[in-house]
C-alpha cells in the first residue's frame, strides 16, 4: 500500500516536470530570455530527477533477500545524487549561455504573455512541492523530500527570473537578463551540492537526525529509573528505514526469559519514539565488568 502510494507521487512529479518544460520552453521562445531559458532548462533536471527517484523508489521498497539482509533503503541516496549530478551539469550550461548572451546582448520580445506562461509553470512546481514534502515527512521518505526541495528551489529561482525579465522590460536594461542567470546557476550549483552532501552522508551511514536520538534517550532515561541501564547506543539512516542498536543491562540474577521480556518492551517502546526503525538490543549482567568491554565498535579484547 504505501509503495504504491510513493511511486504515485513520484508520478506527479514526472508528470509536473513535463508540464513545466513545455510551459517554460513556450515562456523562452516566445521572449528568447536567457534567463527563462535557464529556468527552462533546470525543468529538464527535474524530469531526469524525478525518473530517478521513481527507480530507486521501485528499488528501495524491495524486500530484503539473502545478500541484502537490512533491506535495499540506501538506494533512495543514489536518487538525491544523481540529481544532484544533474544539477551542476544544468548550472555550467546556464552560465555558459549566460556569459554569451553578456557578450551578445539581445532585446526581448513578447515578454508579457511569455511572463504568464512561465508563472503558469511555478504554480505547478509549487503545488507539487507542497506535496511532495508532505508525504515524503509523512512516510520518511529522503527522495520525495529531496525532490520537493528541490522543486521549491526552482519555484524561487523561477521568481528571481521573472522579476528580471520584468525590469528588463520595463528598464530597457538587457545586461540584466543573462546576470540574473548567472545568480539562478549560482542558486542552482548551492541546491545540488547539498543534495550530493546528503547522500554522501547517507551511504557514510550517518545517525538519525538529533531530534529522533532525544527521543530514544527519554525513553532509555525512563527504564534507568528503574534500574536498567544501557551503552553502545548506535543508529543509522537507511533511507525511510532507521536502524537502532543498544546494550541493555540488567540484575544478573533475572532469568533469560524475564530480560527477555524487558528488551521486548523496551524495543516497542523505541520504535513508537522512532517510526519506521528496526531495533536490535543485546542483554548484559549489569555486575560483570566484562558488560563494559564492548561499548565501542570494536569490542575491547
Amino acid at each position: 500500500m504505501q509503495s504504491t502510494s510513493l511511486k504515485r507521487y513520484a508520478y506527479l512529479s514526472i508528470a509536473a516536470a513535463l508540464a513545466t518544460i513545455l510551459l517554460k520552453g513556450a515562456a523562452w521562445w516566445l521572449t528568447g530570455s536567457v534567463g527563462l531559458l535557464s529556468d527552462a532548462l533546470e525543468s529538464f533536471v527535474n524530469l531526469a530527477g524525478a525518473l530517478m527517484a521513481l527507480a530507486m523508489l521501485s528499488l528501495a521498497e524491495a524486500p530484503a533477500d539473502d545478500t541484502h539482509a537490512h533491506g535495499h533503503g540506501k538506494a533512495e541516496y543514489f536518487s538525491s545524487a544523481f540529481e544532484g549530478f544533474l544539477i551542476l551539469v544544468a548550472a555550467a550550461s546556464i552560465g555558459y549561455a549566460a556569459i554569451d548572451r553578456l557578450l551578445h546582448p539581445q532585446a526581448l520580445e513578447s515578454v508579457g504573455i511569455g511572463l504568464i506562461v512561465s508563472v503558469m509553470a511555478s504554480l505547478i512546481n509549487l503545488a507539487t512541492a507542497r506535496t511532495l514534502m508532505k508525504v515524503g515527512r509523512k512516510h520518511g521518505s529522503i527522495t520525495l523530500e529531496a525532490d520537493a526541495h528541490h522543486l521549491f528551489t526552482d519555484v524561487w529561482t523561477s521568481v528571481g527570473v521573472i522579476l528580471g525579465v520584468g525590469l528588463v522590460w520595463l528598464t530597457g536594461w538587457l545586461w540584466l537578463d543573462p546576470v540574473i542567470a548567472l545568480l539562478v546557476a549560482a542558486n542552482i550549483v548551492w541546491t545540488g551540492w547539498q543534495l550530493l552532501h546528503r547522500s554522501a552522508s547517507g551511504l557514510m551511514d550517518e545517525s538519525i537526525p538529533e531530534e529522533q536520538i532525544k527521543a530514544i534517550e527519554a525513553v532509555l532515561e525512563n527504564y534507568r529509573r528503574q534500574g536498567l541501564d544501557f551503552h553502545a547506543l548506535r543508529t543509522r539512516q537507511a533511507g525511510m528505514r532507521a536502524f537502532v542498536t543498544l546494550h541493555v543491562l540488567v540484575p544478573g540474577a533475572w532469568t533469560v526469559q524475564h530480560g527477555h521480556d524487558w528488551l521486548e518492551r523496551i524495543e516497542a517502546d523505541i520504535m513508537r519514539a522512532v517510526p519506521r526503525a528496526h531495533v536490535t538490543t543485546h542483554l548484559e549482567p549489569l555486575e560483570d565488568p566484562v558488560s563494559l568491554s564492548d561499548e565501542t565498535l570494536d569490542r575491547v579484547a
